[in-house]
């Protein structure tokens, strides 16, 4: 970012007004001009729609000659081959307008499958129609705007493919062949188009709810990291507290001596006597403070800078989020084998309890318990609470991104999410499921996951 006053004509890209973008080494064209509302920061980047148009123009290309010169099947070149040319130069324009990084919208790129739909619809209605084996190239366009755009654009890129197809299929040619044109019986085309329409719907709708879930899932593993180092970032803070004690407990500790010495020396009628006096007591309160940022890292407030036994964390975690009514029980039960251990919460770790707990105490009527139960093996955790549980039907889907019961009170959905993710990161299996009487959460960790985290923590 440029700084403020330095650079106030500068755009995006450290380019100035009227002068081409960084690195494209050329001005805008017109056609660049014409189009300039085409790009934005969303959408599929122009870098690879331009080469699998390349890929497209190529192989019709190269298909329309190879049957035409070496099989010795006639074609008509005339109407064909300025098709084809009018695609690479669309192409050319596209590239040659625009740097490779620029990413086209929503609608332009919908212009643009939809013109690839109406050229290939064109290049068979000349070749045979849906005789041409080639016809089954129409699902690209359809499958490539299921897994780049919207709803919307999917719908209509789909239903020009199936009315192209469906037109195809009214207009029948017989396939240029050897010895004259080869025509299908016409029940075989309407089989063709019904094969074509259904496999083009089915790509879109299946191409799309896996693109969609993939977009879903990166914008919440995105406020997972958010998450995540804002944890950081507080866990940092008694570090910095704790380091700016230290440093200034010297300085202060001269001022507090120096003070005193004042107020010793002058005498009580001295007119600095009362000002003497209150720097002294200034200075005392400021050693008080740092004192008490310094033993801070020790406090059972800041327990998450402290080795202790894990169900003293989960009762210090617990407390944060406690609620009047409410009462909470902490049970360690150790197995056969089993001792608690003693760990060093991580960040992400604390987030993804606390979230837990938290949820336990806002649903909970009356009381939330955690239970450990510690193994020769794993660790096992348990979170009750006695309130009205999961929703039956969200059950099977909690821990997906943004499920939620609370979206009228502002909820998006994450929170689970992100502790989920955080959680199986370390190596822990989550599962959720309904009591008879209200929720339970249950984490179990590798004892050996949990003993590798804590020596990366502690090495």
């Amino acid at each position: 970012m440029a700084r403020s006053g330095e650079a106030r004509g500068v755009a995006v890209g450290g380019a100035r007004r009227g002068e081409p973008p960084s690195g494209s080494g050329r001005a805008p064209t017109g056609f660049a001009r014409l189009l300039g509302r085409m790009t934005g920061p969303g959408g599929i980047r122009l870098h690879t729609i331009a080469t699998m148009r390349w890929i497209a123009v190529i192989g019709q290309l190269f298909t329309v000659l190879f049957v035409h010169f070496s099989l010795g099947i006639e074609l008509p070149l005339a109407p064909i081959l300025p098709a084809i040319l009018l695609s690479g130069l669309l192409n050319l324009a596209l590239v040659v307008s625009f740097r490779a990084a620029a990413r086209l919208g929503e609608w332009p790129a919908t212009a643009l499958f939809a013109y690839d739909v109406v050229q290939l619809c064109y290049l068979l209605l000349l070749t045979g129609g849906l005789h041409n084996p080639f016809a089954v190239l129409l699902l690209l366009p359809v499958a490539m705007a299921a897994a780049t755009l919207g709803v919307v654009p999917t719908v209509s890129i789909t239903l020009l493919a199936v009315a192209g197809a469906a037109l195809l299929a009214i207009l029948p040619q017989g396939l240029p062949f050897r010895g004259g044109p080869l025509v299908l019986p016409g029940l075989y085309l309407l089989a063709a188009w019904t094969g074509l329409g259904l496999a083009a719907i089915l790509v879109a709708m299946f191409t799309w709810s896996i693109a969609e879930e993939a977009r879903r899932h990166a914008a919440a593993l995105a406020a997972t990291q958010l998450a995540l180092a804002r944890e950081q970032k507080l866990s940092a803070l008694g570090g910095q507290a704790a380091a700016a004690a230290h440093l200034l407990g010297s300085p202060l500790g001269t001022i507090a001596v120096i003070a005193k010495e004042l107020v010793r020396g002058l005498p009580a009628d001295s007119p600095f006597a009362e000002e003497a006096r209150e720097l002294h007591a200034q200075a005392q309160r400021c050693r008080e403070i740092l004192q008490t940022l310094g033993r801070r890292p020790q406090d059972a407030t800041d327990t998450r800078f402290a080795r202790a036994p894990i169900g003293a964390l989960l009762q210090t975690i617990a407390e944060e989020f406690a609620r009047p009514g409410v009462t909470l029980e902490v049970r360690v039960e150790p197995e056969e084998g089993g001792v608690e251990p003693e760990l060093v919460l991580p960040p992400a770790l604390r987030h993804a309890l606390a979230n837990f707990i938290d949820n336990a105490w806002r649903h909970a009527e009356s009381r939330v318990e955690i239970r450990v139960r510690p193994g020769p093996q794993h660790l096992t955790l348990e979170i009750l609470d006695d309130g009205p549980g999961f929703p039956p039907e969200l059950l099977e889907w909690v821990g997906e991104p943004y499920l939620t019961t609370r979206r009228s009170e502002g909820g998006l959905g994450l929170g689970i999410f992100i502790a989920n993710t955080l959680l199986a990161r370390s190596g822990a299996v989550v599962h959720f499921d309904n009591r008879a009487k209200g929720a339970r959460v249950t984490v179990v960790w590798p004892l050996a996951e949990l003993e590798r985290a804590q020596e990366e923590r502690e090495g």
